[in-house]
């Protein structure tokens, strides 16, 4: 991931808010803050989470030094954080502009505060990693493990109740919709979570338990519930979800088809 992708979508920022400040001289304070007076993408993005994330017991200058200061050591989150940017313009056809989801998005920034956590977790920082994950609950109704592995090219559409488990993983170039869990099925201890492979798409509401595999391209319908491995470019649905077909699309999670219908085609029995 090459930071040519982190500098285009720098610019493409700046250039937006400075339109947006032209045009909206009421929002020209809250751009000049959050973007125009800032240095780079990565100062940016620390002053925008900082900006959402604090409160009465910790301050915006420290959690944006603290943010600062991890963009500025694991510079592959500045990278996730642009690919999770072009994500959301790509595939959500609400969102007109890079600047929207930057700046307003919880489900972006979401993702962003815990790729943060996650290398504060890796680096045995358990105090700090778990208080950002408790903000962020908090603040935006999306709790995420710090512990979780997540990739890049995230969709996390709207992402109010969005929980993952501590043993759970993302690959990259996935979509999911609000209301989803990738949680346990009981108290035991290990690796207890689901495990999603590239390109998938998760509908919303969707309840996915246990150490399960959900392969490559595969689809999970809305509401479903999922307790067993589902395969790659199969497509699940209903409670408990059963596979309802072949999915229509290679990559799933890039078209956002939510019609699960299309895929109900009858699908030979896949050995487990």
């Amino acid at each position: 991931m090459p930071n040519t992708i982190v500098e285009k979508v720098w610019k493409q920022i700046r250039k937006e808010a400075e339109e947006g400040s032209r045009t909206e001289t009421f929002a020209e304070p809250f751009l000049l803050d959050l973007v125009l007076n800032r240095t780079s993408f990565g100062d940016s993005l620390s002053a925008v989470l900082a900006s959402r994330l604090h409160d009465s017991m910790i301050s915006r200058l420290s959690l944006e030094s603290l943010f600062l200061k991890e963009f500025k050591e694991n510079s592959n989150i500045l990278d996730i954080a642009a690919l999770d940017l072009q994500a959301v313009i790509d595939r959500d056809p609400a969102c007109n502009s890079l600047l929207e989801p930057f700046i307003f998005f919880k489900g972006f920034q979401s993702l962003q505060a815990h790729h943060v956590a996650h290398a504060l977790w890796v680096q045995g920082r358990r105090f700090p990693s778990l208080l950002l994950q408790s903000i962020v609950s908090q603040k935006f109704g999306v709790d995420i493990h710090p512990a979780a592995q997540i990739g890049h090219g995230i969709l996390l559409d709207h992402a109010t109740n969005f929980v993952v488990g501590e043993t759970a993983t993302i690959g990259n170039n996935v979509s999911i919709l609000h209301g989803v869990t990738l949680g346990g099925n009981g108290k035991e201890k290990g690796d207890r979570h689901p495990k999603i492979a590239d390109g998938v798409m998760i509908g919303a509401h969707a309840q996915l338990l246990g150490s399960i595999h959900i392969g490559k391209g595969a689809k999970v319908g809305s509401g479903a519930v999922v307790v067993d491995d589902v395969p790659a470019h199969i497509t699940v649905a209903g409670v408990p979800a059963v596979r309802v077909g072949r999915t229509t699309e290679n990559m799933p999670a890039l078209e956002m088809n939510q019609n699960f219908t299309t895929d109900a085609t009858p699908v030979a029995k896949v050995k487990s």
